[in-house]
């Protein structure tokens, strides 16, 4: 037998939707974007094509892409980084704020430099 006294069925998890602010949506649905992307895999480099082109980078200051050898949960390459070498050491180097060490480089390209004036 039904219990007719409570009619009100609740509507969980929707109900508290309003209470997200409104930044905080639009980073979760640009990290739902970010993880809809798959990156694809790059061809693995040699080292010494690594290092000839991160020295290229560093004497004439371009901003380079760099994939890692790492992959996610569901075994997919991560985003590149792409930046300006920052700093570097006999472990590895810094770029965009992060500490990449030279063992984990699968990829490296330089990047194109945009000039103020290309900018729209």
């Amino acid at each position: 037998m039904k219990n007719e006294l409570h009619p009100y069925q609740d509507r969980k998890k929707l109900k508290w939707n309003g209470f997200y602010l409104s930044e905080h949506t639009s980073q979760l649905a640009k990290e739902k974007k970010e993880q809809a992307v798959l990156w694809p895999q790059k061809p693995l480099m040699m080292q010494g094509e690594i290092s000839q082109i991160l020295t290229t980078a560093l004497t004439k200051n371009q901003p380079i892409t760099l994939q890692k050898e790492e992959l996610d949960q569901e075994g997919h390459y991560l985003p590149d980084i792409v930046g300006v070498i920052q700093a570097y050491d006999e472990l590895g180097l810094f770029i965009a704020g992060e500490k990449v060490h030279y063992d984990e480089i699968r990829h490296v390209a330089l990047g194109r430099s945009v000039k103020w004036s290309d900018l729209t």
